[in-house]
């Protein structure tokens, strides 16, 4: 999971408090806040009234939303919050010398429906009945790397722009940063539910395919035949709906499922290579190695966490 780059602590004798300590830098269409909490703490409650995107930097956070099961919040992942809605959290690890760092982004609701009717307008969703929306029940998600860049983006910009121009690159990168997010919890919905959806979404069935056959040849060519569509058309709706071309998405599953049979320390790195359909062992720790930064065989031995 990927995580925002991190942000220097407050100096201690600069803290308004311990417990969610703000930092907060507003533009014209949103509001960057950072929040620091130095000791532990429960039921500390937290409210917007935009729409805001949480991301957790450090630390851990219990969280309790409305009418939903609580959850632990940790680093790599993101939180959208509704207008309104009470986060009450808890600190159960924070301390002065391991605080726990969270940013969220406020974003006006009027910036939000205008981006949303701009895609609706000119990028149609493949099946008739789908429109471009922000999914308020997606709201815990895991990062990816094009959610966390343009977070990182718009955190700079808050943060170091000073340019005349800065709330119009602002407004841009959050166009970019609600597509990023929209894909993000498309591709959640769809890893969570193809089985389900596959009888009544192209995409879903295509999904279910590729995760069947991972082992065998799979190309641009037969997922379009799959999706009942043009190899263009398959390759351009698929990527706007994702976030990634047909081709990385087949890789990236490929680099999961590798990385679950690289659990068991009998099985080796040329079984799984096979197992997952790569074209031989070399393309396959390269590949790997490429997408993690560790070649199969670290992976399995578990040395890469003591780097």
């Amino acid at each position: 999971m990927a995580t925002p780059f991190l942000l220097p602590f407050t100096r201690e004798r600069s803290l308004f408090k311990l417990v969610e300590n703000r930092s907060a830098f507003t533009l014209e269409t949103c509001e960057l806040n950072i929040f620091e909490t130095h000791q532990k703490a429960e039921s500390v409650n937290l409210v917007f009234g935009d729409m805001v995107l949480t991301s957790m930097l450090r630390g851990k956070k219990v969280m309790h939303l409305n009418g939903k099961a609580s959850f632990d919040y940790l680093p790599g992942e993101s939180v959208v919050v509704a207008p309104n809605e009470v986060m009450n959290i808890d600190f159960p690890e924070a301390q002065l010398g391991n605080p726990t760092q969270c940013i969220a982004l406020a974003i006006s609701g009027n910036e939000i429906q205008n981006t949303i009717n701009l895609l609706n307008e000119n990028f149609a969703k493949v099946e008739r009945n789908e429109r471009w929306t922000i999914d308020e029940k997606l709201f815990h998600l895991k990062n990816s790397n094009e959610l966390v860049d343009i977070i990182n983006r718009i955190i700079h910009i808050s943060i170091k722009e000073q340019r005349r121009e800065k709330d119009i690159l602002a407004k841009l990168a959050l166009q970019e940063l609600m597509v990023r997010l929209m894909q993000t919890q498309a591709r959640q919905l769809f890893e969570t539910n193809y089985i389900k959806m596959a009888s009544h979404h192209r995409f879903a069935h295509v999904i279910q395919y590729i995760k069947e056959n991972l082992r065998e040849k799979i190309d641009l060519h037969t997922l379009a035949n799959k999706a009942c569509m043009s190899r263009a058309n398959f390759f351009r709706k698929f990527k706007e709906a994702f976030g990634y071309a047909p081709g990385d998405y087949v890789l990236r599953e490929r680099i999961a499922q590798a990385k679950e049979f690289l659990k068991n320390p009998a099985i080796s790195v040329s079984e799984v290579s096979f197992l997952t359909g790569f074209q031989s062992v070399q393309n396959f720790i390269r590949v790997f190695k490429k997408e993690t930064g560790f070649t199969p065989k670290v992976f399995q031995s578990g040395d890469y966490k003591k780097e």
